[in-house]
C-alpha cells in the first residue's frame, strides 16, 4: 500500500516538473522583461533634465514657498478690507449674582437679599460716509496682492535661471569628466606602445618614465573632475530642495550651439521692451505705485467727516422680580365712630384684600424689558494729535519712494539686458575662437602622434602637443555651456521658457 501512494506522488512530481520545465522558458523571459522594466523604470526617475529640475525648483523651493505665504496674506488683507464695507453686528450678554443691599435691575429699585440676574444686548453700526477711506484702502490692497503676485512670477523665473546655471555647470563638469577620461585613455595606450617600443630597443625607458608621469596627471585631472561634478550635483540639489540621498543623474541635451545663436543678433533695446512688458519686478514696481496713490488717498480721507447709522436692543432679567395680584375677602372692622349729638356708636367697616407675590418668568421679563434704539453717528476732526496730518506726510514719502524704486527697478532691467547682449556676443566670438583653436591643436596631435610613431619626435613634444589638445577642448567645452547660458539669460528677459 505504502509502495503503491510512494508510485503516485512519484508521478504526481515527474507531472509537476516536466510542467515546470516547459513553462521555465517562459518564466524567465517574463522575469528578464519584468527586471527590466524595473530598471528602466528606477533608471527614468534618476534622471533629471533641465525642464524636470526647473518644475520641482519652482514646487519645492523654499524662496518661492515663502513668497507665496506673502501673496497668501496679501489676499486675505484684500478680503478684509472688502469685508469691512459690511455692517458690524455684536451680540453681548452677561449673568450676575447680587448679595446685600442693591439695585434691581428691572425696576431700579433697591432691594435688600440675594438675587441673580442676566442681561443681553446687540449693536448693529453701519458707515455711511468716511471720506473714501474704505473704498481707497481696498484698492491699495488690491494693488498689493497684484504686486505680490508680480513679485511670485518673478522668484520663479529667477529661480528658473539659477536652475539653469547650475545645472549647465555640472554639465560643464560631466563634459570636463569625458575629456579627462579620454586623456587618461589615450595617455594610457601611448604608455603601452612606448613600453613595447622601449623592450624592443627603439626608445629609451626615459620616454616610458615621462608618459607614466603624463598618465598620473591625467588621471588626477580626472579625478579632480569627478570631485567637481559630485560638488556641483549637491550644489543642484540644494537649489530644487532635494534629498541628497535622492538618485540624480542630469540628462545630456541634444542639438547643437548654433541653433541657438539666432537671439545674439537682436537689439538690446527690443530685448529690454519685450521684458519690460513681461517683467514680474517691473510689473510689481508700477503696481505698488498705484497702491502708494490710493494709500494717499485713504489717508486724506481721515480729513472729512464721517457718518454712520446705528441700532441697539437690550433685555434683562433678575430673579427677585415679582408681580402681585390681590383678591377681596369682604369687609373687616376698621373701627368705631362715634355721633356725639345723638349720643351713639357706630361700627365702621372697610374692605379686606388678600395679597399673592408671584415670581415673573425668564421669557417673561425678557419680553416685557425689551428696549430698542437707532442713532445716526456724525464725527467731525477738528484736532487728534496731527494723527491724521502725519498719515498724510508718511504717505506722501512713501509714494515718492515707490516711484523712485520703479524708476530704478526699469534702470536696472535696461542695464542688465544691455549687458546680457553684450556678453551673449562676446560669448558667440569666444565660442568661434575656442572652436578654431581646438581644431587645430587636434590636426597638430594627429600629425604628433604619428611622428612620435616613426620616431620623428620626442615624448616630451608629444606630450606638450597633447596637453595643448587637452586645454583647447576643455576650453571649447567652457566656451560652449558659457555660450548656452548666455542665450538662456537673453530667453530670461525675452520670456521664454528655459529650457534646452
Amino acid at each position: 500500500m505504502k509502495q503503491k501512494n510512494w508510485k503516485e506522488t512519484g508521478k504526481i512530481l515527474d507531472i509537476f516538473l516536466d510542467a515546470f520545465r516547459r513553462k521555465l522558458p517562459g518564466l524567465i523571459m517574463a522575469m528578464a522583461l519584468l527586471s527590466n522594466f524595473c530598471a528602466k523604470a528606477q533608471d527614468n526617475e534618476s534622471q533629471w533634465s533641465l525642464q524636470r529640475c526647473v518644475h520641482y525648483a519652482i514646487d519645492h523651493n523654499i524662496s518661492i514657498k515663502q513668497d507665496s505665504l506673502n501673496a497668501r496674506l496679501a489676499r486675505y488683507t484684500l478680503m478684509q478690507s472688502q469685508l469691512s464695507q459690511i455692517p458690524t453686528v455684536n451680540v453681548s450678554t452677561s449673568y450676575g449674582k447680587s448679595f446685600g443691599r442693591s439695585i434691581n435691575p428691572t425696576t431700579n429699585q433697591f432691594v435688600e437679599g440675594d438675587y441673580n440676574s442676566l442681561s443681553a444686548s446687540g449693536s448693529a453700526n453701519a458707515v455711511l460716509f468716511s471720506g473714501f477711506q474704505v473704498r481707497n484702502s481696498i484698492a491699495r490692497n488690491k494693488y498689493s496682492l497684484e504686486a505680490a503676485l508680480a513679485d511670485l512670477e518673478q522668484l520663479k523665473d529667477d529661480i528658473s535661471l539659477n536652475v539653469a546655471n547650475s545645472y549647465l555647470v555640472a554639465l560643464l563638469a560631466l563634459e570636463q569628466i569625458k575629456i579627462s577620461k579620454n586623456q587618461v585613455a589615450v595617455s594610457k595606450a601611448q604608455l603601452d606602445q612606448t613600453k613595447a617600443f622601449a623592450e624592443a630597443g627603439r626608445l629609451p625607458e626615459l620616454n616610458v618614465a615621462q608618459l607614466e608621469s603624463q598618465l598620473a596627471t591625467d588621471s588626477s585631472n580626472l579625478i579632480n573632475s569627478l570631485s567637481a561634478y559630485n560638488a556641483d550635483i549637491l550644489d543642484l540639489k540644494a537649489l530644487l530642495n532635494l534629498d541628497f540621498a535622492t538618485p540624480f543623474s542630469i540628462v545630456v541635451p541634444e542639438g547643437e550651439v548654433g541653433e541657438q545663436l539666432s537671439v545674439a543678433s537682436m537689439e538690446p533695446e527690443v530685448i529690454f521692451e519685450k521684458a519690460r512688458m513681461h517683467f514680474g519686478a517691473i510689473k510689481g514696481s508700477k503696481l505698488r505705485v498705484s497702491a502708494a496713490e490710493k494709500g494717499l488717498a485713504a489717508a486724506r480721507g481721515g480729513l472729512s467727516p464721517q457718518l454712520s447709522v446705528g441700532y441697539q436692543l437690550g433685555t434683562n432679567y433678575a430673579s427677585s422680580y415679582q408681580s402681585y395680584t390681590y383678591k377681596a375677602n369682604g369687609l373687616q372692622l376698621a373701627g368705631v365712630a362715634v355721633d356725639s349729638q345723638n349720643n351713639k356708636y357706630y361700627n365702621v367697616y372697610q374692605p379686606s384684600f388678600a395679597t399673592t407675590a408671584t415670581d415673573v418668568p425668564f421669557s417673561t421679563q425678557f419680553d416685557n424689558n425689551l428696549r430698542h434704539s437707532v442713532f445716526v453717528n456724525l464725527n467731525v476732526p477738528i484736532f487728534n494729535g496731527w494723527q491724521v496730518q502725519y498719515n498724510i506726510r508718511q504717505s506722501k514719502i512713501n509714494l515718492a519712494s515707490q516711484r523712485l524704486n520703479e524708476y530704478n527697478a526699469e534702470l536696472t532691467l535696461r542695464q542688465n539686458v544691455y549687458k546680457a547682449e553684450n556678453n551673449a556676443v562676446n560669448s558667440v566670438q569666444k565660442f568661434n575662437a575656442a572652436k578654431r583653436a581646438e581644431a587645430a591643436a587636434a590636426r597638430a596631435l594627429d600629425f604628433a602622434k604619428k611622428r612620435y610613431d616613426l620616431g620623428l619626435t620626442s615624448t616630451v613634444d608629444l606630450l606638450v602637443t597633447q596637453n595643448a589638445q587637452f586645454n583647447a577642448a576643455s576650453n571649447l567645452v567652457i566656451a560652449k555651456y558659457d555660450l548656452i547660458f548666455k542665450m538662456k539669460v537673453i530667453d530670461y528677459y525675452l520670456g521664454k521658457e528655459i529650457k534646452l
